[in-house]
């Protein structure tokens, strides 16, 4: 393919070879965010597109708010890799992948840039608008890839895309004392803890066993959700605030999930 029209208004097209049909005729249900994690941006596009990368993603947003498009929102990019939301593998055959540029873990996790974040927010609105894609799918990519993957990073300002109407969200739990999970315990606690880590769409066996897929996932649920201390301990913030997201998904969306 040597070019495409843009599906964003205003992006920039620069063609990736790293894509295919979407499997089973499936249609875009969730964005997927990710940060590069690496030096620059330039370097992130060009490994993006470059064919021994064997990855890709939909769109490349830049620090300074340029948006690249490299794959049709129609076609199948190579951005989440293995994982799961609600039972379903193949993530990348139902979701559109947004590359943010950030090193990470390479300079310290610093913040993303205010003109970024402003177009990415312009971006996601735009494609949940074309797909219909609900609030509650705007995803990060450690919540489909828990221990894998840990991006777009607990600094991504979440909170400030909810105030745009994109994502969900609720006021986490206040950390305080008293009861907590972690590695090593069993039991009835564990497996309602999982049951609910589930229930919202993270892939997690439900054992009764806090084993390391469970910190991993309770990790990846505070990196989204709480934020301040991500420690993969169930304390009760955590487990407050899990509790009230599920409360207000089905108050917010009806028979959802």
């Amino acid at each position: 393919m040597s070019g495409f029209v843009p599906d964003f208004a205003g992006a920039q097209v620069r063609v990736s070879p790293n894509f295919g049909p979407r499997n089973d005729g499936l249609t875009p249900e969730c964005v997927i965010l990710h940060y590069t994690g690496m030096e620059s941006g330039d370097a992130a596009e060009a490994w993006l597109c470059a064919p021994e990368s064997e990855v890709s993603s939909h769109y490349l947003v830049h620090e300074d708010g340029r948006v690249v498009q490299m794959v049709r929102e129609q076609d199948r990019a190579w951005h989440a890799g293995r994982g799961s939301w609600l039972g379903r593998s193949d993530v990348n055959s139902f979701s559109i992948g947004i590359e943010i540029v950030n090193p990470g873990p390479l300079a310290d996790f610093p913040p993303y840039c205010d003109v970024q974040i402003e177009r990415v927010a312009d971006l996601v609105r735009d494609i949940c608008a074309r797909w219909r894609i609900r609030a509650d799918k705007i995803l990060a990519h450690s919540d489909v890839a828990p221990g894998r993957k840990i991006d777009p990073g607990e600094h991504f300002p979440w909170a400030r895309l909810a105030e745009m109407g994109l994502g969900h969200l609720v006021e986490p739990s206040p950390i305080r004392g008293g009861r907590f999970l972690a590695m090593g315990e069993s039991g009835q606690p564990v497996e309602a803890l999982q049951s609910m880590l589930s229930l919202y769409g993270y892939g997690l066996e439900i054992n009764g066993l806090y084993d390391q897929a469970t910190k991993d996932t309770v990790e990846a649920f505070q990196r989204h959700f709480r934020p301040v201390r991500v420690d993969g301990v169930a304390d009760q913030s955590t487990i407050e605030t899990l509790h009230r997201l599920l409360t207000s998904l089905h108050d917010r969306f009806p028979g959802s999930n």
